[in-house]
């Protein structure tokens, strides 16, 4: 009976104890791996499913699918894949093998995205009841010589700050920069939604996951034209017990003419604005937009400011190394890089932006925290006393 498989392709025993996840890619991908013989644990899949957020899931789906992939171009049934396969998987995927050697050309991965393959691939083989390839000493020994000889330091995105890369946050705006996209923001429905995403965006450092979710009864006016924004979950709330964000008078402006303009009285805030061929507006969908669709927007607004010659003059190859570097935390990054420039302390952003990791901040604003620490401040405080002197 145990051998038997559903039309899902999940075995009969783990469909009938899954049920209620009939459907579920998590379920079906497991079952895969572990063979109608394997030891499949239906609990904790089913736990696994309950307890992850749509993007781990999505994740696990994706790394899963990579390394299906790997073995199949070595000829190996994923299965039975070991620790040698798994080594030279982090080696190719490490930019460590040359070329010749590999049997299918393979793009080159930070070492944090490697390991994050390694820790789903092993959670997979675990779930399916089989021996963890992953777990070996063999290939945490690789992981570490390809991190010692590329570096840990990650590729990060491109901030966008309020301003532009100044120092005097007082000054005028220059180069990609908030306040250019959004004086290149359409004046049709398109324009009038990104206007109300990059201000909500900016406001709150939301993660892309966080601004597609928000519905209209999340948000509350408060005093002065300003408000709050209720998150009831994100990438590190695992608790789900919701999180505050502060809504300026001008960003609750834009969320009241974006709803006027579209008659959005309920449900998602930032929804789907198709469009035809032509660019012209057809119509605002009812759905929210799609996580995906964050970095699209935002690098399609860089190209609007340059169009609209708001961008200084920055040549063609400058503006797509700029695009290249744009991802949907880009927004967040220019947040904390502002925040260091106005001189506000770690603890304080960390609190203000939903952040658990001072380590990720850090290296947001690594040099604007440098120019503004201590001992930026130990040098100027000695050059007045020398100035004094002279």
């Amino acid at each position: 009976m145990a051998s038997e498989i559903a039309p899902n392709g999940v075995p009969a025993y783990l469909s009938n104890e899954l049920a209620d996840r009939k459907g579920e890619p998590v379920v079906a991908t497991v079952a895969a791996l572990g063979g109608a013989g394997s030891a499949i644990d239906p609990a904790v899949i089913d736990a696994a499913v309950r307890a992850w957020a749509a993007n781990t899931k999505r994740a696990f789906l994706s790394d899963l699918a990579l390394w299906n992939e790997w073995c199949r171009v070595n000829g190996v049934r994923a299965p039975g894949a070991d620790a040698r396969l798994v080594a030279d998987w982090v080696r190719a995927l490490g930019g460590l093998e040359t070329e010749r050697r590999l049997r299918t050309p393979i793009k080159r991965r930070a070492p944090a995205t490697i390991a994050r393959y390694l820790v789903h691939v092993g959670m997979a083989y675990r779930m399916a009841g089989l021996t963890d390839p992953t777990a070996a000493p063999l290939v945490k020994l690789e992981l570490k010589a390809m991190r010692r000889a590329r570096g840990t330091r990650q590729r990060q995105a491109k901030g966008i700050r309020y301003k532009g890369d100044i120092a005097d946050l007082d000054g005028p705006p220059t180069g990609v920069c908030l306040a250019h996209l959004l004086k290149a923001c359409r004046r049709d429905w398109l324009g009038v939604r990104d206007a109300a995403l990059l201000r909500v965006a900016y406001d709150t450092a939301c993660r892309r996951s966080e601004l597609v979710a928000i519905e209209i009864d999340h948000i509350e006016a408060g005093e002065g034209g300003a408000g709050v924004l209720f998150i009831p979950s994100s990438k590190t709330d695992t608790e789900g017990e919701g999180a505050y964000a502060y809504l300026s008078p001008r960003t609750m402006e834009a969320i009241r003419v974006w709803k006027k303009a579209v008659d959005i009285r309920s449900g998602p805030l930032l929804r789907r604005v198709e469009v035809h061929f032509d660019g012209s507006v057809s119509r605002v969908g009812n759905r929210p937009m799609h996580p995906n669709s964050i970095t699209l927007i935002y690098r399609r607004m860089v190209r609007a400011a340059h169009a609209k010659g708001l961008l200084g003059e920055m040549s063609e190859q400058r503006l797509e190394r700029w695009v290249s570097d744009i991802s949907s935390h880009s927004i967040r990054v220019g947040v904390a890089q502002d925040n260091f420039a106005a001189g506000e302390g770690l603890p304080a952003i960390m609190q203000a932006y939903r952040w658990r990791d001072p380590a990720t901040v850090m290296r947001y604003g690594a040099k604007l925290a440098a120019q503004s620490g201590a001992s930026a401040r130990l040098a100027k405080r000695f050059s007045s006393h020398e100035s004094g002197d002279r």
